[in-house]
């Protein structure tokens, strides 16, 4: 019996050919058809990338629903219902706790209990608000009977948990050593995606990645394989936001003044919508970045909801502050000021330009801003856009599906499953599509290699200093 591709690559129905162009091909021709199509539509003018919170499910990112062991809400609130917060917070994280669903899944709407949370706090901190207090449903004390109520300090107080605990969450390192083959644990994608998005032609468009996360993952990576990226912020000390940074680009100087100019290779511009961990606004309001060692919040994951607790009131997170726009419906609101409302008009502006393709990877479709600005950008007769999700059952694939009703343009590439098949969540994977799907580029071969002879050489030089100190 003839093996049959892993992946289903879905289209709009065209004359004469099946919606799945990966019908009846087996793994290598599967392969081989997936990536004749990248390359048509990565040698684009304009090439786009989107990536949310699935593209860090690798390195231990969370998500904002499925499994209580991965969802963002559980693990938050089930950490500060254990630290010293106010009895009155404590009561409005019962409270919601209490409507959690049984079983293994964790609740849906983290994002809207945020907001109510926060705008809350946002009605009576202000001393122009003329609301002095509101009554939250349930009891100030477990089995009471007193009406629940809560100060805005002891709102400031659980406000300012959440926000250290969702930092801690999203604190993610990557794997330095996967290129050297000194690690045993898989790539979380982050680096093969950025060394073959890199390897475009440089007489094309540079390629504009844009992320919701507020993890680090991809500076880090950028650091790791030597590519430069403008992230909109200008300086080195201490960065400040400056949107004409992304009007800039990195040329070879010699032959400047004959008029001939070389761009330099490994280069892209950089987005973050949400805001980053890096990020930070001074005592004038400007919004500042500076990255700092994350290895403080390394074990924080992977401790118990008691010992994460201990973490959160511990000096390493004193000097956490809010950044970037928490998970709430206020983000929409958020967008509109600075540097936000540059980085979206900006996102708008990419996805309206002729000879676009758009890469769609780790997004859920849940944030309405955004998923507004890429509905509005599919009437651009010249855009291309392929999701990449790992359930072909999901709600994005039905998404996508109406998409295509508008035109030849939008794709999804999933998994290919039989009658009575589950999901394996391990193929068209973010991890899985950098590493199997995109075709492979000489250079970071290359680069691997120099990168294992350098680990040879430390290991060589360890066991000398070892012999030496013992012969001494």
């Amino acid at each position: 019996m003839t093996e049959i591709t892993p992946y289903k690559l879905l289209s709009p129905v065209s004359a004469g050919e099946s919606d799945d162009l990966l019908k009846g091909k087996t793994p290598e021709e599967g392969i081989r058809r997936i990536q004749a199509l990248l390359a048509d539509w990565l040698r684009m003018e304009n090439v786009v990338v989107l990536t949310a919170a699935g593209c860090s499910v690798g390195c231990g990112g969370r998500l904002m629903a499925g499994p209580k062991a991965n969802n963002l809400e559980c693990l938050v609130l089930d950490a500060i219902s254990h630290t010293p917060v106010p009895e009155a917070a404590k009561a409005v994280i019962r409270h919601r706790m209490s409507e959690w669903p049984d079983g293994g899944y964790g609740p849906l709407g983290f994002e809207d209990w945020l907001s109510y949370l926060f705008n809350v706090s946002g009605l009576t901190s202000s001393n122009q608000s003329p609301i002095h207090s509101i009554e939250w449903k349930g009891k100030n004390t477990e089995g009471g009977e007193t009406p629940l109520s809560i100060s805005d300090h002891d709102l400031g107080e659980l406000r300012s948990r959440i926000e250290k605990a969702i930092f801690a969450e999203c604190a993610l390192q990557i794997n330095r050593k996967e290129l050297s083959g000194a690690s045993t644990e898989g790539t979380s994608g982050h680096i093969p995606f950025l060394a073959k998005l890199s390897a475009r032609d440089t007489n094309l468009g540079r390629t504009h990645l844009f992320t919701l996360n507020y993890d680090t993952l991809f500076e880090q990576a950028m650091e790791e394989l030597g590519i430069q990226y403008f992230d909109g912020f200008s300086g080195k000390t201490s960065s400040r936001f400056d949107p004409a940074i992304y009007g800039l680009d990195i040329y070879y100087p010699g032959d400047v003044a004959e008029g001939r100019v070389r761009r330099f290779d490994k280069f892209m511009q950089f987005y973050k919508l949400h805001g980053s961990l890096h990020w930070y606004v001074d005592d004038a309001g400007i919004y500042r970045a500076r990255h700092r060692d994350l290895s403080f919040a390394g074990s924080y994951r992977t401790a118990s909801a008691e010992d994460k607790a201990i973490a959160l009131e511990s000096e390493a997170f004193s000097g956490v502050g809010s950044f970037g726009i928490l998970p709430t419906s206020q983000k929409f609101t958020q967008t509109l000021g600075m540097p936000y409302a540059h980085l979206f008009r900006l996102f708008h502006a990419r996805l309206n330009q002729p000879q676009t393709f758009l890469l769609v990877m780790g997004y859920g479709f849940g944030d309405d801003h955004v998923t507004r600005i890429i509905e509005t950008a599919l009437m651009n007769p010249s855009l291309v856009m392929l999701v990449v999700e790992p359930n072909p059952d999901s709600e994005i694939v039905r998404r996508i599906r109406r998409y295509q009703s508008l035109g030849q343009r939008a794709f999804v590439l999933t998994e290919r499953l039989c009658e009575g098949e589950s999901c394996t969540y391990g193929t068209a994977t973010f991890s899985d599509f950098a590493r199997n799907v995109m075709p492979d580029v000489k250079w970071l071969d290359d680069y691997r290699r120099l990168r294992v002879f350098e680990e040879q050489i430390r290991k060589t030089d360890d066991r000398g200093q070892q012999g030496d100190a013992g012969g001494a």
